[in-house]
């Protein structure tokens, strides 16, 4: 398969779950002892994550840009952000490499689309619920994703960074996301569940909602299995 590179660490509790599905994924596909063939640059999510609370996105996107020029001289053939919340400086990435880039937002889209559900509940970090750089790409598909209520989203925003992204999985925390998107299905008429931040499926599932379930670290993987198969098919 072509050379899958993943930009992670951020945190690297949620990249090791696409490193694990990544190579399950091939191995389902490929059958017998075969794995991913990818190169992975782990970040030190630390000064990422104290970039993200001062709002200095530029600094951010420059350390991400150069991992990904790290990872085109290591020969990657296409570019996969292991964090949804980075998306928001996905353009200082693409534009500082040539290789295809794999946007969380546009693969999680159209399973959204194939589903049926247009009115998806979005759980993520603060930044992607609150800011306009993941729901607007996913309004130019026609899904406008609903938030949960103030509140809530600071809850939802404190599970991830104090418990998922240290290896904390608490069931009290499992069932104050499940009460959150009761509500929002009930009160606004949630069509879906977003799990819009790659730690949360460390967390809860499809088993735990009543409506559909957009699992985007899932959906990315296969995203990036499909790119890979279908380089090496167009090279032989």
């Amino acid at each position: 398969m072509a050379t899958i590179g993943l930009i992670g660490g951020m945190s690297w509790e949620s990249t090791a779950v696409y490193y694990r599905l990544l190579n399950e994924g091939v191995r389902a596909r490929a059958g017998g002892l075969h794995s991913a063939d990818l190169l992975l640059h782990s970040v030190d999510f630390a000064p990422i994550a104290e970039m993200q609370a001062q709002g200095d996105w530029a600094a951010a996107g420059a350390v991400l840009a150069e991992s990904g020029r790290r990872l085109e001289r290591a020969g990657a053939s296409c570019l996969v952000l292991c964090t949804n919340t980075m998306h928001k400086v996905a353009d200082q990435i693409t534009g500082a490499t040539r290789l295809p880039f794999l946007h969380l937002a546009d693969v999680t889209a159209r399973a959204i689309l194939v589903s049926g559900a247009r009115r998806p509940l979005l759980l993520a970090t603060r930044f992607t619920m609150e800011q306009a750089f993941y729901r607007d790409r996913l309004r130019a598909f026609g899904v406008e994703a609903l938030v949960p209520e103030p509140q809530e989203r600071d809850e939802v925003h404190r599970i991830i960074y104090e418990e998922l992204c240290r290896g904390r999985v608490e069931p009290a925390s499992r069932e104050r996301y499940r009460a959150v998107v009761e509500r929002a299905v009930r009160e606004e008429g949630a069509d879906g569940v977003i799990l819009g931040c790659t730690e949360i499926t460390l967390l809860v599932s499809q088993a735990d909602f009543p409506v559909p379930v957009f699992d985007t670290t899932a959906l990315h993987v296969a995203a990036a299995l499909d790119f890979a198969s279908e380089t090496e098919s167009v090279a032989a």
